[in-house]
């Protein structure tokens, strides 16, 4: 189990990278909370009727990736599910962060950047057993 500044730390290098990453659009349909920790929203998209949830990335972290690209809206965050497990509470999850307004080098205009991180991911925090998708009636 890591740490409290040790998690600070690996998510932030995480959203540091993430901004650094291709631009690509992120359609705005679902309602949007705040959150200081990414894992309220994987949960809500796992116990959600349609497998989504959105949400802005508040706290340190995100103050800090905010800053440091010079990012001119929050830092915002989409969960969709993309596959259910047969073990009750699993899922393979997309986890989108993108900001407008990033600034990646000095003199280079702002732009949206966005990153999609693939992660498999049970309501109690640990990765499934076992892949076996859920079968569907």
């Amino acid at each position: 189990m890591l740490n409290r500044t040790t998690t600070r730390k690996v998510l932030l290098a995480l959203c540091s990278a993430m901004l650094c990453a291709a631009t690509c659009a992120a359609p705005e349909t679902t309602p949007r909370v705040a959150v200081s920790d990414p894992k309220v929203l994987m949960l809500a998209a796992i116990d959600a009727p349609d497998g989504r949830a959105a949400g802005m990335l508040t706290g340190e972290v995100a103050d800090a990736i905010t800053q440091r690209f010079s990012a001119s809206s929050a830092l915002f965050m989409d969960v969709t599910t993309l596959a259910r497990y047969a073990q009750d509470g699993c899922r393979r999850l997309n986890v989108r962060f993108w900001q407008e307004g990033v600034r990646l080098a000095p003199g280079q205009g702002p732009q949206k950047q966005t990153i999609d991180i693939g992660i498999n991911y049970c309501r109690n925090g640990q990765p499934p057993a076992h892949l076996r998708l859920e079968k569907t009636p």
